[in-house]
C-alpha cells in the first residue's frame, strides 16, 4: 500500500501538531503519522505551558497563527503571571492545564483542520532517493510518498527508561520505544547522539495532608495566553508547596547507590535547569531543603504532579523519601518517578529553516533537536511545518524562499538561531537570559511582532489579523491620548501626594508623568479627566490593553536603545557568506574557528559570530577578504 502527501509529519507531540496543523493550513496535503491517536500532545511531564522565558514562545506561536496558546487556554486549571516584580521584558506567561482535556483539545482542532489526516502507525524507515527524502516506511509495510519529512518524534527513538537498577524499553511510560528509524536518518550522514531526561512520581490528592501545606492560588487577572481568546472554561484549582527536610535528605542519599545517575548505568546528559532530586543532593550538599510543588493534573482527577522531584531512583526509595515530609506521611503514588534516555540529531547540520543540510526535504523539530520543554518543541515545529509546506510547494516560477525569525523578532528564533549555530552539549532550555534584545521580545508584543508577517505568509487567519488592527489602534488610541493630554499642577499634585510620589513643580504631558515608576494609568483615572474613558474604549481586552500601551510608555527608551542595537547588527545579517570560503585554506584564522566555520558553514556573517570558538578576530580577517 502506497499513500501520497505533500507533507508527512512523523510523531504527534506538541511539535507535530504545530507543524502539521501549520503545513495543512498552508495548503499542502500533509499526513500526521502517529503510534497513538489518543495521546496526542501529550504532556509527558508537567501538565503546563509556559513559564520564564517559555511564556512568551506560545504568544509567539499564537500571534504567528499557531495553536498552542488557544488549547491552553481552553484548558487551563490555573493561571499565573510570572516575574511581575521585575521589569515587563522578563513577565512570563504560565498556566496549569487539564492533562486529557488539552489531548483532546488538541485533537479536536487536528480533526477540524483542512488538508490535514492522521495515520496511527510508527514509521519505521526514512525513505531517502538521491540526497532527498522521499516518504516513510511504517511497521505495518504502509509505503507513505511525500515531497517533504518533518521529523517530530520526541523521546521515542531508542528510548529506554531506568528505575533503580532496572532498565525497560520505552519512550514513554506504557508506550513503546522506535528502533531502526534512528539508524535509517544515520545512514545517510547525519550525526545522532544521546540525551536524558526525567519526570517525577504522580501522587494521589486523597492521601496528602493539605493542612501542612502552603496553597499557591492562580491569579485572577482576565490574562490569557492567546490573543485571540475568550473567557477560561475550566474550574480553577489551587497549587500547593512544601520543602524537602534532612531525613528526605537521608533516605536519598543511602539509596545513591541504586541510582542510575551515579552508578554508570545512565551515561547520557541531561537537563541542568531541571535536574533530579538527587542530582540537586549531589550538587548542593549544604542545602537543608529544596522546595516543592504539588500540582494538579485536571479538574476530574485525584492524581497530583511533585514538581521539584523528578527521579530515577528505585520505588521504595522514592515513597519512603516522599513520605518523610509531614504532609506526604501517608502518601500514595500512582506511579513513581523515572529517566529516560533517547537519541538526537546534531542540529547544526539544519538551516534555519529547520531543514537538513544533508538531506534534502527533511525536517526536524522538537526534542529530536536536543531540546526540552513543550513550548520550544511547539516553537520548532510550527517553523518546520511552515517552511515544509512552503518546500513542498516550490516551483521554477515560485523558489523556495524559506520563512526564519531573527534573534530581535522573537524567542522562537533566538531558539533556532542557538541550535543551528552552537548546536548542544545538554537539552536546551529556553530563559530570557538566552535572549540580547529581551526588551523587545516581550510577551506583551508578540502580536505586533509577528502577526502581519504572518498574515502575509497565509497562516494567521483573517480573525486574528483583525484582532491585531483592532488592538493596535487602541493602544495608538491611548498613546495618543496620553502625549497630548497635559496635566496641571492644581489638578494633580494631592492626588500625587497621596500616592506616594512627588508633586508637579510645572505642568507636564501625561506621558511625562506616566514615566515614574510608582504611578500606573489606573491610578491616574481620577486625576485625569478622560483617561478612563479612553482605557474604556478598547473593544477586547482592557487591561490587557490598557497594560501593553503604559509598557511602551515607560520603557520607551529603553526600546528604541535596543532597536537601534539590534539594527546594527543587522548589518552583519545581510552579509551573506554561505558557499563564499573554504574555510580549512584560511590559516588566518584560527585552528578552532577554521574547524567550526568548515562544520557548520553560517549563512551570514553575524551567524558566524555566535559561533563558539569563533573570535572576534577571525570575523576581521572574513571581513577583509569580503573586501578584497
Amino acid at each position: 500500500m502506497i499513500l501520497n502527501y505533500d507533507v508527512i509529519v512523523v510523531g504527534g507531540g506538541h511539535a507535530g501538531c504545530e507543524a502539521a496543523s501549520a503545513a495543512a493550513r498552508l495548503g499542502a496535503q500533509t499526513l500526521l503519522v502517529t503510534m497513538d491517536m489518543n495521546k496526542i500532545a501529550q504532556m509527558s511531564c508537567n501538565p503546563a505551558v509556559g513559564g520564564i522565558a517559555k511564556g512568551q514562545i506560545v504568544r509567539e506561536i499564537d500571534a504567528l497563527g499557531g495553536q498552542m496558546g488557544l488549547v491552553t487556554d481552553a484548558t487551563a486549571i490555573q493561571f499565573r503571571m510570572l516575574n511581575c516584580g521585575k521589569g515587563p521584558a522578563v513577565w512570563s506567561p504560565r498556566a496549569q492545564c487539564d492533562r486529557e482535556k488539552f489531548i483532546w483539545k488538541w485533537r479536536e482542532q487536528l480533526d477540524h483542520t483542512d488538508n490535514l489526516d492522521i495515520w496511527q502507525d510508527q514509521a519505521d524507515e526514512l525513505v531517502v532517493e538521491n540526497g532527498e527524502a522521499v516518504g516513510v516506511k511504517t511497521i505495518w509495510g504502509v509505503e507513505i510518498r511525500a515531497k517533504c519529512v518533518v521529523v517530530t518524534a520526541g523521546t521515542f527513538l531508542n528510548g529506554l527508561m531506568h528505575m533503580g537498577r532496572k532498565q525497560v524499553p520505552g519512550g514513554r511510560c506504557a508506550e513503546p520505544a522506535v528502533y531502526h528509524f534512528t539508524e535509517s536518518i544515520t545512514r545517510h550522514g547525519i550525526r545522532a547522539d544521546r540525551m536524558k531526561t526525567g519526570t517525577p512520581v504522580r501522587i494521589d490528592r486523597r492521601s496528602v495532608h493539605f493542612e501542612d501545606m502552603e496553597e499557591q492560588p492562580g491569579e485572577d487577572r482576565p490574562y490569557m495566553f492567546s490573543y485571540v481568546g475568550g473567557s477560561r472554561r475550566l474550574k480553577q484549582l489551587p497549587c500547593w508547596t512544601c520543602n524537602t527536610n534532612a531525613e528526605v535528605h537521608r533516605v536519598l542519599r543511602e539509596g545513591l547507590d541504586d541510582s542510575p545517575l551515579y552508578n554508570g548505568q545512565i551515561q547520557s546528559i541531561g537537563p541542568r535547569y531541571c535536574p533530579s532530586i538527587e542530582t540537586k543532593l549531589v550538587t548542593f550538599p549544604d542545602r537543608e531543603q529544596h522546595p516543592l510543588f504539588l500540582e494538579p493534573e485536571g479538574e476530574d482527577t485525584n492524581e497530583m504532579y511533585l514538581n521539584g522531584f523528578s527521579s530515577s531512583m528505585p520505588i521504595n526509595v522514592q515513597l519512603a523519601a516522599i513520605q518523610q515530609i509531614k504532609c506526604f506521611r501517608d502518601a500514595k503514588v500512582y506511579r513513581p518517578g523515572y529517566a529516560i534516555e533517547y537519541d538526537f540529531f546534531d542540529p547544526t547540520q539544519l538551516s534555519h529553516s529547520l531543514e537538513s543540510k544533508v538531506v534534502k526535504n527533511l525536517f526536524f523539530a522538537g526534542q529530536v533537536n536536543g531540546t526540552t520543554g513543550y513550548e520550544e518543541a511547539g516553537g520548532q515545529g510550527l517553523m518546520a511545518g511552515i517552511n515544509a509546506a512552503l518546500r513542498a510547494g516550490e516551483t521554477a516560477e515560485r523558489p523556495f524562499c524559506p520563512f526564519t525569525l531573527g534573534r530581535d523578532e522573537a524567542y522562537i528564533g533566538v531558539l533556532i538561531d542557538d541550535l543551528v549555530t552552537k548546536g548542544v552539549d545538554e537539552p536546551y532550555r529556553m530563559f530570557t537570559s538566552r535572549a540580547e534584545y529581551r526588551i523587545l521580545l516581550r510577551q506583551d508584543d508578540a502580536d505586533a511582532r509577528l502577526t502581519e508577517r504572518s498574515y502575509q505568509l497565509g497562516l494567521a487567519s483573517r480573525e486574528r489579523y483583525d484582532w491585531w488592527l483592532q488592538k493596535k489602534a487602541d493602544i495608538e488610541r491611548i498613546l495618543d491620548f496620553c502625549d497630548n493630554t497635559s496635566v496641571k499642577m492644581a489638578d494633580a499634585n494631592a492626588a500625587l501626594e497621596a500616592l506616594g510620589t512627588t508633586p508637579l513643580r510645572f505642568g507636564c504631558k501625561l506621558t511625562e508623568l506616566l514615566s515614574r515608576p510608582q504611578l500606573s494609568m489606573q491610578m491616574l483615572t481620577s486625576v485625569v479627566p478622560g483617561l478612563a474613558e479612553v482605557l474604556n474604549a478598547a473593544e477586547n481586552r482592557k487591561e490587557e490593553i490598557a497594560e501593553a500601551a503604559e509598557i511602551r510608555i515607560k520603557y520607551k527608551g529603553y526600546i528604541e536603545r535596543e532597536r537601534i542595537v539590534a539594527e546594527k547588527m543587522h548589518r552583519l545579517e545581510n552579509i551573506r557568506i554561505k558557499g563564499r570560503f573554504d574555510y580549512s585554506t584560511l590559516h588566518e584564522i584560527s585552528t578552532e574557528g577554521r574547524q567550526k566555520l568548515q562544520r557548520i558553514d553560517p549563512e551570514t556573517l553575524a551567524q558566524a559570530s555566535r559561533i563558539p570558538g569563533v573570535s572576534p578576530s577571525d570575523i576581521n580577517v572574513l571581513l577583509v577578504l569580503l573586501g578584497r
